[in-house]
């Protein structure tokens, strides 16, 4: 029992039974798909005949690296690719998007986002925000996007003429920083047929993070070209310790893959120095990694909807991502469920978390992030900008009963400041 070794409110205790028992339908239907996930995912090592020969690490130039192109191949098949560029040297999602969307743009091409402003890290690699630091703008690359409803659904009217004559269609799935909804593969099968009722030819990219094994489908199943994502969020599984990967379109990822290393070389390069393992490892948990983290969340947003706070998604609402927002009014709120969150954690529980001004942001954020991987957020973790509208998002969780705690130690600690009423 959670009470035998945490101190933490009677009361709290009996609302988080009833928010377990009122999370049980969304439990079942994360449950399926995980299941779903997981013999797909086990099918992809199988038909690819792995065989731990693949984990043996290569150096310097890496030629022939055999686990190299098996973690390729069983990637691709996972997610329903073509081929896929998975690599341990992407420093971060951002870096993976950054090394796709200057593989296949070139000067004069126009990228156009369809569901709004994108994730704050993109913004400089776009150029919508600083100059002469290598963006693509830099580079001659124009930049539109179409705006989102006011609640948050895709401009379906819009799509069709924003999108004409660019040379990439963008979406992200994920919120971000927002609390528009995150959109399901079926929203994105739709935006996707929207934009190509009037460019065919448009290569669609999207960015893929933390939506990996939400639903039984990824995007290149209704129209997408290529999908992107960090390997320390979702298909890492919490194992994986760095790295992300590229898939879709066999042509596009080769274009990729020579930005990744350089013409001509492409994919043929590039050591793994020992990351292969855990990178396979992290794959084949990830479905199941990925469930307990949602469970974490549902539990979450029914626990913090009961105690009266608006919280988006709903914790029944259909699920495409593994991240929640939790709208707590305040900065004082925000401080203190992240530091609860730290105090739940594995690794630097004792660390209370401050604001502070990190790098790609515009204003202060705080996260807490007490993870085995640094920024891992496939681990229990919650960030927020200490900025209008005052929203804490939440991701991860390894294990549910641990997530769990989490989520009750972010609660108590809100309560021991006065900042929620039982």
């Amino acid at each position: 029992m959670i009470e035998n070794f945490f101190s933490i409110d009677g009361k709290l205790l009996k609302l988080a039974q009833q928010a377990e028992v009122e999370a049980q339908e969304a439990f079942a239907q994360i449950e399926e798909n995980s299941a779903y996930n997981e013999a797909k995912v086990l099918k992809a090592f199988i038909d690819n005949r792995v065989s731990e020969s693949h984990f043996a690490g290569s150096t310097g130039y890496g030629y022939g690296d055999r686990g190299r192109e098996a973690l390729d191949a069983v990637f691709a098949q996972a997610l329903g690719a073509e081929d896929a560029l998975v690599r341990h040297n992407f420093v971060s999602g951002t870096h993976a998007l950054t090394t796709a969307l200057f593989g296949v743009l070139r000067a004069g091409d126009t990228m156009v986002s369809i569901t709004g402003k994108p994730y704050d890290t993109m913004e400089e690699v776009i150029g919508i925000r600083g100059e002469g630091n290598g963006s693509l703008k830099d580079f001659g690359v124009s930049y539109r996007q179409v705006d989102l409803l006011e609640n948050g659904e895709p401009d379906y009217d819009r799509i069709p003429e924003v999108v004409k004559g660019a040379k990439v269609v963008y979406l992200q799935r994920s919120r971000g920083y927002s609390l528009r909804p995150s959109f399901t593969i079926e929203v994105i099968g739709k935006m996707i047929a929207a934009a190509r009722s009037t460019n065919p030819d448009a290569i669609v990219v999207v960015d893929n993070c933390y939506g990996e094994f939400v639903e039984k489908k990824e995007p290149l199943a209704v129209g997408a070209d290529l999908i992107i994502g960090s390997l320390i969020k979702n298909p890492g599984g919490g194992i994986a310790e760095t790295g992300g990967y590229i898939a879709g379109r066999k042509d596009l990822v080769e274009l990729c893959s020579y930005r990744l290393t350089c013409p001509g070389m492409g994919k043929e390069v590039g050591c793994t120095l020992g990351q292969s393992r855990s990178m396979f490892m992290g794959l084949f948990f990830a479905p199941s990694v990925v469930a307990n983290a949602l469970k974490t969340s549902c539990f979450a947003l029914k626990l913090f909807e009961l105690l009266g706070f608006e919280v988006y998604p709903k914790c029944g609402d259909p699920r495409t991502d593994i991240i929640a927002a939790i709208q707590l009014g305040t900065p004082e709120g925000l401080v203190a469920f992240c530091q609860g969150i730290q105090k739940g954690s594995p690794v630097d529980a004792f660390v209370a978390p401050e604001p502070w001004d990190m790098p790609g942001y515009d204003s202060e954020v705080i996260m807490a992030a007490g993870a085995f991987t640094l920024g891992a957020s496939i681990e229990l973790s919650a960030d927020a900008p200490l900025k209008e509208p005052y929203a804490v998002w939440l991701q991860g969780g390894l294990t549910y009963a641990s997530g769990k705690t989490g989520i009750l130690l972010a609660a108590q600690s809100m309560l021991e400041k006065g900042l929620l009423k039982l």
